[in-house]
């Protein structure tokens, strides 16, 4: 069995849903699993393993778009965190630890100590879709492509292997990278889709413009969480955070209206909800995500929340259910026995492919 240390971005909830997943049954196998998360991500895991509290890197976002300016300044002022940070995971997580290898869901510091001591690295996120995987790529996007490989480089430097997630299934760049299907929690697995009269709305940041728009529809009534609200305005319903309160307006809705995160999206599709995406201005993989769920005919993707395309896409939202009746849907069964393999049959080899 094999010690493992376990890196996940604190930034929002997906990364922290799927190490739970992958960490429970990691452990589950008999491996021993250290984990280092800052952020909702440690909280959200710390009640159930063995959490490092780190410094991590944030986006500030204003009303869906990224502020650059400020999310630097931000993440300028955490440099004196982040190399305390850095010292403490190393003495305690890789001297007095000594792990075999590391796994990194996008989390730097983890990965760049996995590189200097030479350990391998298991690179398990949806990022590195859009390093190693061919994707369609319109003209005007190019550019932010070319910048986001550059940033997921710079976050995680060359892994010994990629587990990629994706819902789309280009082709892989090298043989060091497998393609699966999104890790999903357990509870969503499990949900019983059925469909209701409410559409839910999930917005980061103060959307004020998404609120607006939405309030001109007085016959709809739209669950709206991300806000830190319980009340009722016209035909907005805002919830208070509850995951289990989420879910449940999710399984029971009628499509969703929110950013283009990845783990939403691949949660509305597993349960067969219709999707408007708002991608988050300046986001490039939100960009992507919106792309492809307009192009597989299971949603649209918008830049900005216009009346007139909200509301066609509320009049068409049963036009979307066939092609998400024919959504291929999967458990988490294919990335664990990989991962399990790579583990418990090829870390010699891994290792040995970390050596100078």
């Amino acid at each position: 069995m094999a010690r493992i240390v376990y890196g996940v971005s604190g930034e929002g909830s997906g990364h922290s849903s799927r190490a739970s997943e992958v960490a429970g049954w990691l452990e589950a196998q008999g491996h021993e699993v250290r984990l280092a998360s800052y952020d909702r991500g440690y909280r959200n895991l710390r009640d159930r393993f063995d959490v490092t509290e780190i410094s991590g890197l944030h986006i500030v976002s204003e009303d869906n778009r990224v502020a650059r300016r400020k999310t630097l300044r931000r993440n300028l002022a955490a440099i004196p965190e982040g190399i305390d940070s850095v010292k403490g995971v190393r003495d305690s997580l890789f001297r007095e630890f000594r792990p075999d290898c590391v796994i990194t869901d996008f989390e730097p510091t983890t990965a760049y100590l996995a590189k200097h001591y030479r350990l391998p690295l298991i690179s398990i996120d949806n990022q590195h879709r859009m390093r190693y995987m061919s994707f369609p790529c319109p003209r005007h996007m190019r550019m932010d492509a070319a910048v986001t490989r550059t940033v997921i480089r710079a976050m995680v430097p060359r892994p010994t292997v990629a587990l990629v997630t994706t819902f789309y299934f280009g082709k892989v760049k090298n043989p060091r990278t497998f393609l699966f299907p999104p890790i999903l929690r357990r509870a969503v697995l499990d949900a019983v889709p059925r469909e209701g009269e409410h559409y839910l709305v999930y917005a980061t940041g103060a959307h004020e413009s998404l609120l607006h728009a939405l309030r001109r529809f007085d016959g709809e009534r739209f669950r709206i969480y991300g806000y830190d609200r319980e009340d009722e305005d016209g035909p907005l319903q805002f919830r208070p955070f509850s995951r289990d309160g989420f879910l449940d307006d999710l399984a029971s809705c009628r499509g969703v209206i929110a950013t283009a995160g990845f783990t939403l999206i691949t949660e509305a599709l597993h349960l067969g909800k219709p999707y408007l995406a708002l991608p988050m201005a300046g986001q490039f993989e939100q960009m992507l995500n919106g792309l492809l769920l307009e192009r597989a005919g299971l949603g649209r993707t918008l830049d900005a929340p216009d009346p007139r395309a909200i509301a066609d896409f509320l009049a068409r939202v049963d036009q979307f259910r066939p092609a998400l009746r024919d959504y291929p849907r999967a458990d988490n069964g294919a990335i664990l026995a990989k991962l399990g393999e790579l583990l418990d049959e090829d870390l010699r080899a891994l290792r040995r492919l970390q050596k100078p």
